[in-house]
């Protein structure tokens, strides 16, 4: 099996193919050629991916580094390495996963073609964290987005699933809703239980401003009730003052 040089160009021609006319790339992708060029694709986008999510925690854009460094900046260095060590992983683990739906499909289970299809559609790895700023913004803008993002990858999925690896279109069809389906419902849970957590919240802070309320009336009646005893210690004394003269 025969190792092919990398070209850098080709990578960029190959990802607006993919991302701009998936039937077209699938169709004509070649399925082989070694795994050199698959495992180099999918660590400059790992790399890509890596940089613009280190770039977002940096300035405090990225929600998991707001979160656990307020501006994020010691989350970036290891946000870029974990991005190169998640695409290598990803490549093979994707590659596996192609290859079960591509067998449920009827499609080819050659491993090196499904490892490439793995390759291409990692595409979606640098778009999904170009966008990760949104997450950053508000929560459900990041969802939303990402949404959008995984629907898209799952659209590739399907092309490559029947373009590249010849599986059936109907049955191709079917597994892409499921697993679309996916996410759909990641969201809506997301939504319904962020929906929940902040109505939950704002039922405390009402409750909390009505004890602080409460509190306020309550030392202002006492304060009320001392300045009246207090006033009537003084009658009382006055009182005693005029019966001793």
């Amino acid at each position: 099996m025969a190792e092919i040089g990398f070209n850098f160009k080709k990578l960029i021609d190959d990802s607006k193919s993919v991302l701009a006319g998936p039937k077209e790339y699938f169709t004509s992708m070649p399925k082989k050629g070694g795994f050199v060029e698959p495992i180099i694709k999918a660590v400059i986008y790992g790399a890509v991916a890596g940089v613009l999510g280190m770039i977002w925690s940096i300035i405090g854009l990225s929600a998991v580094g707001r979160g656990m460094f307020g501006i994020g900046g010691g989350m970036g260095i290891m946000v870029l390495v974990g991005a190169l060590i998640a695409s290598i992983i990803g490549l093979f683990i994707g590659a596996v996963i192609i290859l079960i739906l591509s067998a449920i499909c009827g499609g080819s289970t050659d491993f090196e073609a499904n490892t490439r299809v793995s390759a291409s559609l990692m595409v979606m790895y640098p778009i999904s964290s170009l966008f990760g700023f949104a997450g950053g913004i508000h929560f459900s803008v990041g969802a939303v987005i990402s949404l959008l993002v995984s629907l898209y990858g799952v659209y590739l999925l399907y092309n490559a699933l029947v373009y590249a690896l010849g599986g059936k279109e109907g049955t191709a069809k079917i597994v892409s809703i499921v697993i679309a389906a996916i996410p759909v419902l990641m969201l809506v849970s997301a939504l319904v239980c962020a929906r929940g957590i902040t109505s939950t919240s704002e039922h405390w802070m009402r409750k909390s401003e009505q004890m602080v309320n409460e509190m306020e009336k309550n030392k202002k009646s006492t304060e009320d009730a001392m300045e009246k005893l207090e006033d009537l210690r003084k009658k009382l004394d006055a009182a005693a003052e005029k019966d001793q003269k």
